[in-house]
């Protein structure tokens, strides 16, 4: 099914092509210099603006993977015997959240889990990991093409995570 009306990818072509003339205009013979002038100000401010969505864009999907950490870090202290089980994933998820933010950023701290097993704390995880995954999905459709191969990648690691998490859930209440 095609999508209609106007698509980000459509967005940046028609900027480009509006850069592209502003350049063009500028390498006339010195006439219309204001013109050409307004035209290229007006595509610098267009590739601020991108550039500025486009850090918004980074740093909501960042806190959204920081706080997915937050619990990973969570139920490895309540429940110490999943670590093992745990460790790989978590690295994994502190490595999206190093991509998507190399600077890293704040620390996330929300409400505790209210799983008082780890077989709970484990389906926890999992529905926590399909939301952030759906969340970088979403993300990812307004996303320029390069932070938008990022979230895809990130989000189908989510996906996987959350199917590895919900069979180690079955296995410890075995």
């Amino acid at each position: 099914m095609r999508r209609t009306g106007t698509t980000r990818r459509g967005a940046f072509t028609a900027t480009g092509a509006i850069a592209m003339g502003a350049v063009l205009a500028g390498c006339g013979d010195g006439t219309g210099t204001r013109e050409g002038s307004a035209r290229a100000d007006a595509a610098t401010a267009a590739e601020q603006a991108a550039a500025r969505a486009e850090k918004t864009l980074r740093a909501g999907a960042a806190d959204t993977s920081r706080e997915l950490l937050a619990r990973y870090e969570q139920a490895v202290k309540a429940h110490p015997a999943t670590a093992a089980g745990l460790s790989p994933l978590r690295d994994a998820v502190r490595a999206h959240a190093r991509a998507l933010a190399p600077d890293g950023g704040k620390t996330l701290v929300f409400s505790r889990s209210r799983a008082t097993d780890a077989e709970g704390a484990l389906k926890e995880l999992a529905a926590a990991e399909r939301r952030t995954a759906d969340a970088h999905t979403a993300t990812m459709l307004n996303a320029p093409p390069e932070l938008a191969r990022l979230l895809a990648s990130i989000a189908a690691a989510g996906a996987a995570h959350a199917y590895l998490l919900t069979e180690l859930a079955k296995e410890t209440s075995s």
